[in-house]
């Protein structure tokens, strides 16, 4: 796994959970909320891109 990847989920993680906190101290729950589910499909994004390209390189290893 490239260690890069690691870092952007990880750092996408940091910043949600911050901001998350943020917002819930401040009364804003459902704002929290939204930022949970859009740093989630940011990460689900960052996923597809490498299963795609995991694929590709299958595909062309097996002549696909």
């Amino acid at each position: 796994m490239n260690l890069d990847l690691v870092f952007k989920i990880a750092a996408a993680g940091i910043i949600v959970a911050v901001l998350n906190q943020v917002l819930i101290r401040s009364g804003r729950e459902e704002q929290a909320t939204m930022t949970t589910l859009a740093g989630l499909i940011a990460v689900l994004l960052i996923m597809i891109g490498e299963i795609d390209s995991l694929f590709k390189t299958i595909k062309s290893v097996f002549g696909l």
